[in-house]
This record gives C-alpha cells, sequence and structure tokens, in this order.
C-alpha cells in the first residue's frame, strides 16, 4: 500500500510511520509513505502559499495552484489510482468502518490543511472525501494524517504478527474490547480472574464477550444502540449489569464472572 501526504510538513507524518507496528510494516515493504510540501510547487521568490481570504476576516487559507500541483505530483509518481482525502474538521468522524475501508485501497493521498483551511474550489474539484478524528481543531491535518496511517496500516495484511490482534480490536464488531491480563497472577493492584487461567476457551470467550458487553454499555452506551445483539448477548449483558450491582454493594472490584446471576 502507498500512502501519499501533501503537507507544508511532510517529514512530520513520515516519522511518525518511522515507528512501532508502522514502521515495521514499511522495513518489509508492506506499505510505503511519501510526501509532497506544496511550497515545493509554489511560484515566486518567497514559495507563498497561502493568501487572505476574500470577504475579510482573521487567518490565512492556503492557494489552490501549489496543493493542485502537489496533487498532480503524487499522482505521477505512482499511476494507481488513489482516492484524495482532505483532513478536516468539517468532515465525516473516522470510525473502524471507515478504517477498514481505507485499508482494503492499494493507494491513498492525504491532503493537509493549514491556517484556515484551503481554498474551497480545490475540495470540490479534487477531493474524494473529507475525514474529522474528532470534534475539535488542530493546526493542521497531519496528526490527523499520521492517526489515519497508523490505523490503516495495521490493517493490511502482515502488518501485525498475529491477524487475529485487529479482529479482536475495540469497535471492531460495534463494541468496546474485553479487559487484558498479563503475569504475575498475583500482585498488590489484584489478582487475574480465575476464567482466564482455567484453560477452558469456551468460557473465556464468553467471560470475554461479557465484559465487551458491559464496557461498552458502560462507556460508550451509543455503541450498544446501533450494536446486533443475540439473545445470548442480551443475557451476558444482564447477568454483568447484576454482578456490577453486587460488586458496588460488597465494594469488590473484581470483574464478573461470566455465569453470574441475571438481573431480576
Amino acid at each position: 500500500m502507498r500512502i501519499d501526504i501533501i503537507s507544508l510538513f511532510p517529514d512530520f507524518v513520515a516519522q511518525c510511520a518511522a515507528f512501532g507496528v508502522v514502521g515495521r510494516a514499511v522495513e518489509r515493504g508492506l506499505l510505503s509513505v511519501h510526501g509532497f510540501n506544496p511550497r515545493d510547487y509554489a511560484e515566486g521568490n518567497y514559495r507563498r502559499v497561502d493568501d487572505r481570504p476574500f470577504g475579510g476576516g482573521p487567518g490565512m487559507v492556503m492557494l489552490v495552484d501549489p496543493l493542485r500541483a502537489s496533487l498532480r505530483a503524487a499522482r505521477e509518481a505512482d499511476p494507481t489510482p488513489a482516492k484524495v482525502v482532505y483532513m478536516s474538521p468539517q468532515g465525516a468522524p473516522l470510525t473502524q468502518a471507515k478504517v477498514r475501508e481505507l485499508a482494503g485501497r492499494e493507494r491513498l493521498i492525504l491532503l493537509c490543511g493549514r491556517y484556515e483551511g484551503i481554498d474551497e474550489r480545490l475540495i470540490q474539484a479534487e477531493v474524494d472525501e473529507e475525514i474529522s478524528i474528532g470534534d475539535y481543531v488542530l493546526s493542521g491535518g497531519e496528526l490527523a494524517a499520521a492517526v489515519i496511517v497508523d490505523a490503516v496500516a495495521r490493517l493490511r495484511e502482515g502488518v501485525l504478527g498475529d491477524a487475529e490482534s485487529a479482529v479482536q480490536d475495540s469497535f471492531e464488531g460495534g463494541l468496546l474490547d474485553c479487559p487484558h491480563y498479563t503475569r504475575p497472577v498475583e500482585h498488590e493492584l489484584g489478582t487475574v480472574p480465575e476464567v482466564l487461567m482455567s484453560g477452558n476457551h469456551a468460557e473465556i470467550a464468553k467471560w470475554r464477550r461479557m465484559q465487551s458487553l458491559g464496557r461498552t454499555w458502560q462507556r460508550r452506551p451509543d455503541l450498544l444502540d446501533e450494536a446486533a445483539l443475540s439473545k445470548a448477548d442480551r443475557k451476558l449483558l444482564d447477568a454483568y449489569r447484576a454482578a456490577l450491582v453486587a460488586r458496588e454493594a460488597a465494594g469488590t472490584v473484581s470483574e464478573p464472572a461470566a455465569d453470574a446471576p441475571e438481573a431480576p
């Protein structure tokens, strides 16, 4: 997969892609990240890439021509058809479903704005989709682009050491992930739930599903509203709620067991 970054600071995103899982994907040739700086394609002695907005107001707006030339250079660097994504607080929220869609492509071009944004005419003519990583405003689109590079790369085949890791992530299947534990079993901060050491894979899967349902109910109930829950899921969620009430009454902090009683 190839991802091109159109940015006044393309090295920033490239550096973000040099570490961890994404960095290993680049080293193994599963992903390549390339930067194109609009200033390199600007004209004049000052290589100007912005100007004041028509109609007045604060800030500056990025010019059409340097950005358009950058996009043209990115497309000419590789003939593979590319989807152009503009990182914008006005875009559709980034979701795991959208990440999966983007990860299914062989080529992306991520356009990063600065200042007050970019000339609307370029968006209308060249951008396929606008994406936002949250309801807040950053100084530029570079951090958002780095988020997309990381989220997309880890879903590409062969990037993760165990593909099952991505399948079990939060938001896969519409729910949050279950809690995880590792050694030691006993610690001053608590004990690992017994079911995880039982060797009973069916009970472990049941416990993890219940924790996933319960955490989503507690932390992101909006996701539950959209999830297609089976009768068994609803039974597990009732059990989680009942066990939570019992834990709070007893003042304990252990996780509910998968065989906890149903709520009345």
